[in-house]
């Protein structure tokens, strides 16, 4: 289905409206006009864009001041950013190899953290016994902040049973879980707490945060590591009128989060309990596992997000809640699910 303008809560097909529940743009920020009129201001001071490396001798302040304010939103030591999330697993994934000895994984990561030789934390649901073995070594785990398929953030409790002469460096991808997930939606990062040497954070920026970017938080020494990188010296920066814009919208990002909760605790009081919906009412995505109600939605001019994520999987069916939908948009998307299943 092909649309001519950003699908925010209601789209035009084929010259009829639909109210729209998919897409990734948890905040509502691509057309909340504020948030715009910021980017455009920034646009007008920055530029569209700077193709020039962030090593080369002159430094623009918008990096620095959009860096400083997601250090202090994600409640990390220091946060950079790059151009996309994409880039900032892959560049995590490169700088982490020099001091790793075995990676292991928890199921289905995102593409951005994944590497050849990593190892699944869990065989046949018990901890995967090379985690728990005699072997002095330097291990990373890696881990989505809120796994596919999920309403709820990482169990990370296995991190426990690792024994102490396993050195643990924690590389957890939150481009659904920033923006969304606790106070303010400053994501799991700040909340993780085991004795482990180091826990790095990567994320999207083009989700939540509405802005074409990425990031990475995690100590400060971790960080210059980062700004050392070949691959971080010879390309381009996200672009800097964005990264300003993430300092100027330091107060669209709170409010917009308590309309996204609002409009989460409406849905709890309001929608079915049933086995076939996975929902939870701190998080913006519905699972429903019926394929059946996503026709039925749609003839009741409902579109939700529904393809394949990834290739030999099973289709994902979900509805995604922002911050921009009115109660009467969700009463309508209610009713339709909970006549189905009542």
């Amino acid at each position: 289905m092909n649309v001519n303008q950003f699908p925010d809560r209601v789209i035009e097909i084929d010259q009829e409206q639909y109210l729209y529940f998919g897409g990734t743009a948890y905040l509502g920020l691509p057309t909340n006009i504020a948030f715009q009129e910021l980017v455009v201001k920034n646009i007008l001071k920055w530029g569209t864009t700077y193709g020039s490396s962030r090593s080369a001798n002159i430094k623009l302040t918008a990096y620095e001041n959009g860096e400083n304010f997601l250090a202090k939103y994600i409640k990390a030591e220091a946060a950079v950013t790059v151009s996309s999330g994409m880039l900032a697993g892959k560049l995590v994934i490169d700088e982490i190899k020099k001091a790793t000895d075995s990676f292991f994984h928890f199921s289905d990561i995102h593409p951005a953290i994944q590497t050849s030789n990593s190892i699944p934390i869990f065989i046949n649901g018990e901890i995967n016994p090379l985690l728990t073995d005699s072997k002095s070594e330097r291990i990373t785990i890696l881990a989505d902040g809120v796994p596919s398929f999920e309403t709820k953030a990482i169990d990370l409790s296995i991190l426990k049973k690792i024994p102490n002469h396993k050195e643990i460096t924690l590389i957890v991808d939150e481009s659904h879980s920033l923006g969304i997930l606790n106070k303010n939606g400053c994501g799991i990062y700040a909340e993780i707490n085991f004795p482990i040497k180091r826990k790095i954070m990567v994320s999207s920026l083009g989700k939540a945060f509405g802005l074409t970017g990425g990031v990475i938080a995690s100590d400060a020494i971790f960080i210059n590591q980062i700004k050392k990188l070949d691959t971080f010296v010879s390309a381009a920066g996200m672009n800097p009128a964005f990264v300003q814009t993430l300092a100027d919208a330091a107060e669209i990002y709170p409010k917009q989060h308590q309309k996204l909760r609002d409009n989460l605790d409406y849905i709890n009081h309001k929608l079915i309990k049933n086995d076939a919906i996975k929902f939870d009412k701190y998080y913006p995505l519905i699972y429903l596992r019926d394929d059946n109600l996503i026709e039925i939605l749609k003839a009741n001019k409902i579109i939700i997000a529904s393809f394949k994520y990834q290739e030999n999987s099973n289709n994902l069916n979900r509805i995604v809640v922002t911050a921009n939908h009115l109660h009467e948009d969700l009463d309508k998307l209610i009713s339709v699910i909970n006549k189905y299943y009542a």
